[in-house]
């Protein structure tokens, strides 16, 4: 039977064309779209800061456009897993992948990811930024970054904990090293949180962290923030200064969470996915709720953000490549 009707397949295929339509209704991005559920592909596990963003957003876009939005957790090398998965997806719109500056910093660390990021992805919008922060326990004699740059001599380096290897937190502390000449020493943990415990028990000098994960404890006097990474001082804790702002010029570093689709996804749809969620995001309620868990809100073109992410892919895979940062 399936011998017989191959011949037929082209024929099909060329009067759905003729009716203006494809195999599957939507990858053309008619006005039909979306006419089922969407599936958003998280590359981090439950709970963390892109998952919640994931969930908040997708909501939102369900009020939005009418149809369920699911989110799936698909986590597993540093989002290499999540990010294949969606690689491989229909171009249809109905597959979308919320991923952090991990997805930039990957391509450097890792040899084989299974995909192109450039190539295999087209960017939809930048959703939210999120700084990291240079912070030292209370009891610090370290009350400034220059201090802190001062101390941190061939002699005796200064320890600086991360979230984890490869992570943006560590390439914060890479890029002042290399912009100040500054003799850091990486001490990489398995999140954040842990991070946190040590630096403010005093067993790691300073910490590079979300600034997110630290204002509690600059908050209760338990650490003290000497500067945020991000091109500019963050809502959360606008006395904190910027690195720029202390004499490293041109230092920025922010960690962004953006929704991407395969490649070849029809503009129309990325259009119609863009409009949707620049709404959700320019809603006052929506900007508190991020502003609450340390996000900063944020919006960019499809195109805006595609440059984004391909000026990161470059500047961080030239970074992790003079560092010698390798994952396989």
């Amino acid at each position: 039977m399936k011998r017989l009707l191959r011949p037929f397949l082209p024929l099909f295929a060329l009067s759905l064309a003729a009716c203006g339509n494809s195999p599957s209704g939507e990858a053309t991005g008619d006005a039909s779209y979306p006419a089922h559920p969407i599936t958003i592909v998280v590359t981090f596990p439950p709970g963390g800061g892109t998952d919640l963003l994931a969930r908040r957003i997708g909501a939102s876009l369900q009020e939005q456009l009418g149809q369920p939005v699911v989110v799936e957790n698909r986590p597993g090398a540093s989002g290499n897993i999540g990010a294949r998965i969606v690689a491989e997806a229909p171009p249809d719109g109905y597959t979308l992948l919320m991923v952090n500056s991990s997805f930039a910093i990957n391509p450097g660390v890792y040899r084989n990811l299974g995909f192109a990021p450039k190539r295999d992805f087209s960017a939809v919008i930048n959703v939210a930024l999120v700084p990291s922060v240079f912070v030292v326990p209370a009891t610090s004699p370290l009350r400034t970054m220059d201090e802190a740059l001062a101390a941190a001599q061939a002699s005796k380096p200064l320890p600086f904990a991360s979230c984890g290897n490869g992570t943006p937190q560590h390439l914060a502390g890479e890029m002042l090293a290399r912009a100040t000449g500054a003799v850091l020493q990486h001490v990489p943990y398995k999140g954040c949180g842990p991070a946190l415990t040590d630096v403010t028990a005093g067993q790691v000098a300073m910490g590079i962290v979300t600034a997110s994960s630290a204002a509690p404890l600059i908050a209760a006097g338990k650490l003290r923030a000497l500067a945020v990474t991000s091109p500019a001082r963050s809502p959360l804790m606008p006395t904190v200064p910027t690195v720029a702002e202390q004499g490293v010029a041109g230092y920025a570093l922010d960690q962004w969470h953006g929704l991407l689709t395969p490649a070849a996804t029809p503009p129309t749809v990325v259009d119609r996915l863009n409009a949707a969620v620049a709404k959700i995001v320019r809603n006052p309620e929506v900007q508190a709720s991020l502003r609450e868990q340390g996000f900063t809100p944020a919006s960019s073109t499809p195109r805006e953000f595609q440059k984004m992410i391909n000026a990161d892919i470059d500047r961080y895979t030239a970074l992790t490549e003079s560092i010698g940062l390798r994952a396989d």
